[in-house]
């Protein structure tokens, strides 16, 4: 999850932040938020970005880990095949003053190591992760903004409509199986959402393609599965005139691969960077 506009930073090793599961919610078919609490959540900085991420740690099943899970020290001292599995996530909200952080998972039943686990989330239940890193917030000095993704990247459009200038346009575009998987999104702006439904065939990336456009200097953020950002990038930057610089553009995952699969993946040059 990178930007052209700033440098991303993450920590990416000791202990990591222990952060306890307060409550949990489903919000719709496909998304499920989490908010945690404890102590933890004072040691995760407020970067000032808006698609903030961390990277979750979840423990292998038959793996007996040192408590209280200390993440960089099991990387010292235990084999690869041992670490935990991590898993990367947008902070939805970081709210210091109430001591909570709050992730909404994409869940499809049992698949997967995340979903699942925020499934099952019980209060007290631990959540060990490092971070945040991030690289992009809504520029003040723009005419519009276009934010395009899908349910991986929601949480990051939800929290970027939220810190737009007030009256700003902001056209957003979002991809999710069907008519039970949209949300309402809170904005200061003047936001217009174009829900691409897949179950009926839709296609974010058509439907950008067939939008009419916002004028001036529009920012961009797409995010999402990495063959609709790659099909987006020339279409922003070349078809619709943004500039580099103000566009936002990371493939957050690739059909068909896990976290692992496509990290190796984006390291053999596969990724989507602006």
């Amino acid at each position: 999850m990178t930007s052209p506009t700033a440098p991303s930073t993450s920590r990416r090793s000791g202990p990591g932040h222990r952060l306890t599961v307060l409550r949990s919610e489903r919000l719709t078919p496909h998304l499920v938020r989490v908010v945690l609490g404890g102590p933890g959540v004072a040691g995760v900085a407020d970067n000032g970005y808006t698609d903030r991420y961390v990277k979750l740690a979840f423990r292998r099943p038959g793996v007996d880990y040192p408590e209280p899970l200390d993440v960089g020290a099991v990387r010292e001292t235990m084999p690869r095949s041992d670490w935990p599995i991590m898993r990367t996530y947008t902070i939805r909200a970081l709210d210091h003053a109430a001591g909570e952080m709050v992730i909404d998972f994409v869940v499809h039943g049992d698949t997967g190591v995340a979903g699942p686990w925020a499934l099952a989330a019980q209060p007290g239940d631990e959540l060990v992760l490092q971070g945040p890193g991030g690289a992009y917030s809504p520029a003040a000095d723009v005419d519009a903004h276009v934010m395009i993704g899908d349910e991986a990247s929601l949480p990051a459009i939800a929290a970027a409509c939220e810190r737009v200038a007030p009256g700003t346009p902001v056209h957003a575009f979002v991809e999710v199986d069907g008519p039970d998987d949209e949300m309402d999104l809170d904005c200061p702006g003047d936001l217009t959402v174009r829900w691409c439904h897949r179950e009926a065939g839709g296609s974010v990336v058509d439907v950008v393609r067939a939008a009419t456009w916002p004028s001036g200097r529009v920012q961009g953020f797409v995010h999402g599965e990495t063959t609709a950002v790659k099909a987006l990038r020339s279409h922003l930057l070349d078809e619709r005139g943004v500039e580099r610089e103000l566009l936002s553009i990371s493939g957050y995952w690739r059909r068909g691969l896990d976290e692992e699969a496509f990290q190796a993946d984006k390291r053999a040059g596969n990724g989507v960077a602006a």
